[in-house]
């Protein structure tokens, strides 16, 4: 993991794999913040939707110790947006290195659209 000091707060940056192991073991909450037409297509199951678009720090759902590890396409988009939490006065917050694109590379599981029935599956799980 990667820190960064952020006016006295910290930014961490995952790795795929550190995001993996604490979503399996349940000590994060993961944040997409792609459009719902990517979230749609492609998502980690269980992951929930605050598109950049529409992002409200004072929106993020509370999870007590828990930290937010925030996710998009590439890690560009979730890296902003854990700095727009960071200024919000969040305090646990991270995004992943490389975003849904690593994800999918390491061939971690997610839920994707079967384009023969548009049923929801999962994939690489």
């Amino acid at each position: 993991m990667q820190t960064e000091d952020v006016g006295g707060k910290t930014l961490e940056t995952w790795t795929v794999e550190e995001a993996f192991k604490a979503w399996q073991d349940g000590s994060i909450v993961l944040i997409d913040v792609r459009s719902p037409q990517e979230y749609m297509f492609e998502h980690i199951d269980g992951s929930l939707l605050m598109p950049m678009a529409s992002f409200a720090a004072k929106g993020l759902p509370d999870q007590g110790d828990k930290p937010m590890v925030m996710m998009c396409g590439s890690g560009v988009r979730s890296e902003k947006m854990a700095r727009v939490a960071l200024d919000a006065g969040e305090t646990k917050i991270a995004h992943i290195k490389g975003g849904f694109g690593a994800w999918k590379e390491a061939k971690k599981p997610y839920i994707g659209i079967e384009l023969a029935s548009g049923a929801p599956k999962c994939v690489n799980g």
